[in-house]
């Protein structure tokens, strides 16, 4: 329907606006014309009285004639300071009201022409004026409103027609105006926006600004912004259904591969040799690790999580394997391991995730200060209270790049040292959200980094968690 249209309504607007001020326009047009009307009813009795001051043998027949001329019954001009009664005929009723015009407000003519209007009734008035020309001190006059009302009446409908053809030709002007400047660019991003959802990855369909109008250019270049964060992300999506699909598959041969490893890691513990005895179960528990990984890839997809399989542990014990895998890592670089967990913390999580948790955080820690080719350490303390457990990972490594700050913990957005493809905090913040908890990143800068790991003890959020 039109009316339901922007352009329909402006229209039907614009017309109801203009006849609204045609309307406040009219009652003080009125009542100037009503103004004008009695003057002039004055100046013509005036001019009627000094016709007959000049010739005193004007007869009864010509005075009526000036009479009706002027509109008016009796004419009164004082002269001189005296009150003659100049012209005279009889009065059919008694004088209902008296107005005068030689100093009124604007309140008191609007309220007498509204009068007039409402008063259908024909009724005769005193008007009192000032003579024009000097040609004495005051002049009044007696006349019938019938004649008054039906000239305001005529006026006023002439003054409404006219508004209206003012606000037709206004409203039309508008709507082309509007159409012109508002709708069709409105019309056009509309259509950019329909096309665009059709294939929200094809980057041609995305709009490209061309509004004159402020308003509407700053919406275009809104959605210009929106559409190319979309693209980007389904194309990242893309990659990340096709790097799953990779994943699986080499998840699967990489499963083979550990699978024969860990057969002849088990026959290496048969061997008297002391060294390798204390580094087998390590090697064991590795490898067992990462055939789980494989596992889990291939049983739950491309990037999802399993859900955590809650259990009670010391955390100490989790830790210190952590660290004693990373000390091998290191080699003989001065890097030291400080652990600051007391045996008494006993956390309820999933031992292999948290696991992965503290692994990529101490790795990453450990990459960037070998990176960095100066001595340093790593601390991982823990805490607890009422409410959660906290596990911080500190270094005194070189501190992220600001591109690994602004996309913490997004995956493929930039690692937080060169080559890396930002995926282990992005794995480390998720396997923590699965448990309910937080992975903060604390501070970052020349004096180091540090992460914090918040665990929520309360057993309804693990147990949603873990659902």
């Amino acid at each position: 329907m039109f009316l339901n249209s922007l352009s329909g309504r402006f229209l039907l607007l614009t017309t109801v606006f203009v006849m609204l001020a045609e309307v406040l326009i009219f009652v003080p047009s009125v009542a100037r014309f009503r103004e004008d009307y009695l003057l002039l009813r004055l100046e013509r009795a005036q001019i009627a009285s000094l016709a007959l001051l000049a010739n005193d043998m004007i007869d009864e027949g010509l005075e009526q004639e000036l009479l009706q001329n002027a509109g008016v019954y009796n004419v009164v001009l004082r002269r001189d300071e005296m009150r003659q009664l100049v012209l005279s005929s009889p009065i059919p009723m008694p004088i209902a009201a008296t107005h005068d015009m030689r100093d009124p407000t604007a309140w008191e003519l609007i309220r007498d022409a509204m009068k007039t209007l409402v008063q259908s009734e024909n009724q005769v008035i005193r008007v009192i004026g000032t003579p024009v020309q000097r040609a004495g001190l005051l002049i009044e006059v007696t006349m019938d409103t019938a004649p008054l009302r039906m000239a305001m009446i005529d006026y006023g409908l002439r003054i409404l027609l006219l508004s209206a053809v003012i606000s037709i030709l206004t409203a039309i002007l508008l709507f082309l105006a509007v159409r012109r400047f508002m709708v069709r660019p409105i019309k056009g991003v509309v259509d950019a926006m329909i096309s665009y959802a059709e294939a929200p990855e094809d980057a041609r369909r995305i709009i490209e600004p061309n509004a004159g109008v402020t308003e509407l250019r700053e919406a275009e270049l809104a959605l210009q912004s929106l559409q190319k964060q979309l693209t980007a992300s389904l194309r990242q999506k893309e990659r990340l259904a096709q790097l799953g699909g990779a994943v699986a598959k080499v998840s699967h041969d990489l499963r083979n591969i550990l699978t024969t490893a860990q057969l002849f890691a088990d026959r290496m513990e048969s061997s008297a040799d002391p060294e390798v005895k204390r580094v087998v179960p390590k090697l064991l528990g590795s490898i067992s690790r990462a055939v789980g990984l494989c596992e889990s890839t291939l049983a739950f997809g491309k990037a999802e999580e399993p859900p955590p399989a809650l259990t009670r542990f010391a955390l100490a014990d989790l830790v210190a394997d952590v660290l004693d895998n990373e000390r091998l890592a290191a080699g003989d670089f001065d890097l030291g391991f400080v652990m600051e967990v007391p045996r008494s913390i006993i956390v309820r999580a999933d031992p292999e995730q948290l696991h992965r948790v503290l692994s990529n955080l101490i790795r990453n820690a450990r990459e960037a200060i070998v990176g960095s080719g100066r001595p340093g350490s790593i601390t991982v303390r823990a805490t607890e209270d009422d409410e959660k457990w906290e596990i911080t990972v500190a270094d005194t490594g070189p501190g992220l790049p600001a591109k690994a700050v602004d996309h913490l913990f997004q995956p493929f957005q930039g690692g937080a040292r060169k080559g890396g493809i930002g995926l282990g905090l992005a794995i480390a913040a998720e396997l923590t959200r699965g448990h309910g908890g937080r992975l903060e990143l604390l501070y970052t800068g020349s004096e180091g980094t540090g992460f914090v790991v918040r665990l929520p003890k309360t057993i309804m959020a693990l147990e949603e968690a873990a659902e």
